[in-house]
C-alpha cells in the first residue's frame, strides 16, 4: 500500500521522481543471463538491486511477460514479490492498459491490485466511467489512465474537437467526476510538454506519469517547466535508456550510471522549483 503523501515523502526524501520501466526483451538483455534459470527475473533482480536509491518507481509493462506464457508471468509475480518484500517503499506501477465494463474490471484490478500486490495499473479510458471506477473503489490504490500519448496515433482521436474542446481534455474534465477520482493519476508523454500548461489548468494537483523522456526524445526541463506542482507531481519514466544501457557484464552498473544522470537533473529542476 502506497499513498500519494508517502509517494510524495519518497520524493523529496531520494530526490527524484524517476520511474524506471521494466520492459524486458530477451533479445535484448545481456546474453549471460540467458543461461540463467529465469533470465528475466535475473535482470530485473539486478537492475532494481542497482537503481532503487535513484528511483521512486518500478513500471513493469505487462506485454512484455505475456509474451513468454506462463513463465513470463512468473518472472513478472517474483519481480513484484521482490519489490513488495525488500524495496517497499519503492512505488510500483502495472503498465497494463487495461479497460473493460463493471465485473470485467474489478476482476482485472483484483489480478494487480490483489493477487500481485501493484500499487498503481495504467488504464484506458475509451469505454469510460462504467470501466474506471471498479478500478477507483480500490482504497490506497492508483488508477493511471491514459490522456495524452506521446505515440503518433495520438493525434488520430486524443487531440480532436468535440464541442470545440480537445477529446483529452473531455477525458480529464470528465474523469473528475467519477467516484474516487481522488485515486486518478494520468499518463502524459514527454514529447507534448506544450500541452501541460492546459492540463494543469484542468487537474492541478493531479500526479503525472510522464513516458518518452530519452529514448523518444521528450525534454526533461520543459516537463518539468510546463508540469510540476507544489507536491512534484510528475513521475518520468526511462525504460530503454536505463535498462539497456550495456549488453555486458557490468549492465547494471551502466543502468545505476544512466539512472544517476537523470537523477541528478531532477534534483536541479527540484530546487529550482522550490526557489520560484
Amino acid at each position: 500500500m502506497m499513498t500519494t503523501n508517502q509517494l510524495v515523502n519518497q520524493i523529496r526524501k531520494k530526490q527524484s521522481f524517476l520511474c524506471i520501466g521494466l520492459d524486458v526483451d530477451l533479445d535484448k538483455i545481456p546474453k549471460h543471463l540467458l543461461k540463467e534459470e529465469d533470465p528475466i527475473f535475473a535482470f530485473n533482480k539486478a537492475i532494481i538491486d542497482a537503481t532503487h536509491h535513484l528511483c521512486v518507481a518500478y513500471k513493469p509493462n505487462t506485454a512484455f511477460y505475456e509474451a513468454y506464457g506462463i513463465k513470463g508471468w512468473q518472472a513478472l509475480e517474483k519481480t513484484i514479490i521482490y519489490l513488495n518484500k525488500n524495496y517497499p517503499e519503492v512505488y510500483t506501477i502495472a503498465d497494463a492498459k487495461r479497460g473493460d465494463i463493471g465485473n470485467t474490471s474489478t476482476m482485472y484490478a483484483k489480478a494487480f491490485f490483489e493477487d500481485l500486490g501493484f500499487d498503481s495499473v495504467t488504464v484506458a479510458p475509451y469505454m469510460g466511467k462504467d470501466s474506471v471506477e471498479p478500478f477507483l473503489a480500490f482504497e490506497d490504490k492508483h488508477t493511471i489512465l491514459l490522456a495524452l500519448t506521446s505515440n503518433q496515433g495520438a493525434f488520430d482521436f486524443q487531440t480532436k474537437t468535440v464541442d470545440g474542446i480537445e477529446l483529452y481534455k473531455h477525458v480529464l474534465e470528465t474523469s473528475k467526476s467519477w467516484k474516487n477520482s481522488e485515486n486518478l493519476m494520468y499518463v502524459v508523454g514527454a514529447t507534448k510538454a506544450e500541452f501541460l500548461v492546459d492540463i494543469r489548468k484542468i487537474i492541478p494537483n493531479s500526479f503525472l506519469l510522464v513516458p518518452g523522456v530519452g529514448a523518444q526524445g521528450g525534454n526533461l526541463q520543459e516537463v518539468c517547466k510546463y508540469g510540476m506542482n507544489h507536491d512534484v507531481g510528475l513521475l518520468i519514466n526511462s525504460s530503454r535508456g536505463i535498462i539497456y544501457a550495456s549488453q555486458n557484464e557490468d549492465f547494471a552498473k551502466a543502468a545505476a550510471e544512466k539512472a544517476e544522470e537523470l537523477q541528478l537533473q531532477m534534483t536541479e529542476e527540484l530546487k529550482r522549483y522550490s526557489e520560484e
